[in-house]
């Protein structure tokens, strides 16, 4: 059955790293733009960043660009968001979802956009 794994998730100080791992299988997962979707506590779901599905292309939003970057291998079926200088915003559960269709910007929050959607992974941000 199709399952994406997040990992990599925990507590870190504001302006450490952390890299997110989002493992695949069940389908192909090389034919699938790929994402990290994001929820705060208390708040609704935020998109974070896209990957095209050979990865030549990538998108983040603006809270978190120049800081976050989207990554994949397809040899190893599994995506990536390494997070630097983080931030007490940052914190949220972050969910790793998969898609045929690209979506770039603010309206790729609805989980209804995808295919598939992980279980999600806590990052917790202290100041």
């Amino acid at each position: 059955q199709v399952q994406l794994v997040e990992s990599g998730g925990g507590l870190v100080q504001s302006g450490g790293s952390l890299r997110l791992s989002c493992a695949a299988s069940g389908f192909t997962f090389s034919s699938y733009h790929m994402f990290w979707v994001r929820q705060a506590p208390g708040k609704g779901l935020e998109w974070v960043a896209s990957i095209s599905d050979l990865g030549g292309r990538t998108s983040y939003a603006d809270s978190v660009k120049g800081r976050f970057t989207i990554s994949r291998s397809n040899a190893k079926n599994t995506l990536y968001l390494q997070m630097n200088n983080l931030k007490p915003d940052d914190t949220a559960v972050y969910y790793c979802a998969g898609s045929k269709n690209w979506c770039s910007g603010y309206v790729c929050y609805d989980r209804i956009l995808y295919d598939y959607w992980g279980q999600g992974t806590q990052v917790t941000v202290s100041s």
